[in-house]
């Protein structure tokens, strides 16, 4: 049996207060994932390019940005060819079904709505991230 490596996620989120509480979330989801961040879309496509050694296993994707929002960005990073298999989920407070087709459309794996409780959000993270049990 091969051992299970560390899971990483890259998330994109311009709002501090929900980045910490995503941050909080993954940690009760599995304290190993590795988390990585920016605050707007030109920074993380700019990391993302630039960095080709680093490919995490999930991107999630604030929807309402400024400068470029995360429709804008999703095809930009679905262009990256390191990140072709890299799973991209919306992150956005908007409910709407078809925005989330829209998504979809784009390229996204998955829509999250960004809950209002913390055991809500590591309940989806759990359902998303699937680890294989050990």
């Amino acid at each position: 049996m091969t051992e299970r490596s560390i899971q990483t996620c890259f998330v994109i989120d311009d709002d501090i207060d929900d980045l910490e509480i995503f941050a909080m979330a993954l940690q009760k989801v599995d304290d190993s994932i590795n988390l990585r961040s920016a605050s707007d879309c030109t920074l993380a496509l700019k990391e993302l390019k630039e960095n080709v050694s680093y490919v995490p296993d999930y991107i999630f994707l604030d929807i309402n940005m400024p400068k470029m929002n995360g429709l804008q960005c999703l095809p930009e990073i679905k262009k990256i060819p390191h990140l072709k298999d890299v799973k991209v989920i919306m992150y956005s407070t908007s409910s709407n079904e078809e925005l989330k087709q829209t998504t979809r459309k784009l390229g996204a794996d998955d829509f999250l709505v960004k809950p209002g409780k913390l055991g809500v959000l590591v309940n989806h993270l759990n359902r998303i991230l699937e680890k294989p049990k050990s």
